[in-house]
């Protein structure tokens, strides 16, 4: 499945789900198709998960929001290992997304 505009992409291949692009959309609600892609991953019989950021370089306070849900719903599943690939390219992800194992120490960020 893919989800996609002018300034972003969003699409998931095997345990993978990879961003792309510029992501500064309304709030909430208009993050709904990406989290339920995203989240159907976690509901899957996979042992790992992983969330690629490295091609995404901007997110906006609602794509934040987004991700810390979707860590939160990582953590009720234990079986499942939740990878979080990102890069220092883009400061907010250094910045950003540290903060996410607050939530879940279980997570393997991957900052590179």
């Amino acid at each position: 499945m893919e989800i996609r505009d002018e300034n972003f992409r969003v699409w998931a291949e095997n345990e993978c789900v990879y961003f792309d692009g510029v992501l500064r959309l309304a709030g909430p609600d208009a993050y709904s198709p990406i989290y339920s892609l995203a989240a159907s991953l976690l509901h899957e019989d996979h042992a790992r998960v992983i969330f690629d950021l490295t091609g995404l370089e901007f997110l906006n306070s609602s794509g934040i929001n987004l991700l810390a849900k979707l860590t939160i719903e990582a953590r009720k599943k234990p079986e499942i290992q939740l990878v979080i690939k990102a890069t220092t390219q883009y400061p907010w992800q250094s910045k950003s997304l540290p903060n996410l194992k607050k939530l879940y120490s279980g997570l393997d960020l991957q900052l590179a």
